[in-house]
């Protein structure tokens, strides 16, 4: 197999921007800022749990402060019935594919996650019209790293 054909420029162009902006002195926010930069990109979207908030918040500040457009959207956007979704289910469901809709049509060139729920984090990154880079997963229990040196 040629994995070179598994790659179409738009792939390529994002692995070079990436390979570009690496340093390993910057924490992962310095290389997203750094990897923005080297992409040529001015808006950048935020989809976050609505229990990280105020870290959303705190990004969305540092990347305005760094010169970048942000959206944001919380989970609990549009305040989905969760039986509306799944019979038999209830409560307020969080809303991923909303999530990826907003940012979208707020054109955003990246998306940042942040805390979305397993599964929930799948429909986001399938429906996301945008690149979508993971700065924070949910750990609901322990510590992976821990676990997997088991």
């Amino acid at each position: 197999m040629n994995y070179k054909d598994l790659y179409n420029a738009a792939d390529c162009l994002i692995m070079k921007a990436a390979e570009d902006s690496k340093n390993r002195n910057n924490n992962r926010i310095q290389e997203i800022i750094e990897y923005a930069r080297s992409a040529n990109l001015k808006k950048i979207g935020i989809a976050n749990c609505t229990t990280f908030t105020q870290h959303a918040n705190t990004l969305e500040q540092i990347l305005i402060n760094e010169g970048f457009e942000v959206a944001k959207a919380n989970c609990k956007l549009g305040r989905v019935a969760f039986s509306d979704l799944v019979e038999g289910y209830k409560g307020i469901s969080c809303n991923p594919a909303g999530q990826a809709k907003l940012l979208a049509e707020a054109q955003t060139e990246l998306n940042i996650t942040m805390g979305l729920c397993l599964g929930h984090d799948m429909v986001f990154n399938m429906k996301s019209e945008a690149p979508v880079t993971n700065l924070i997963v949910k750990e609901r229990k322990g510590n992976v790293k821990e676990e997997l040196s088991k």
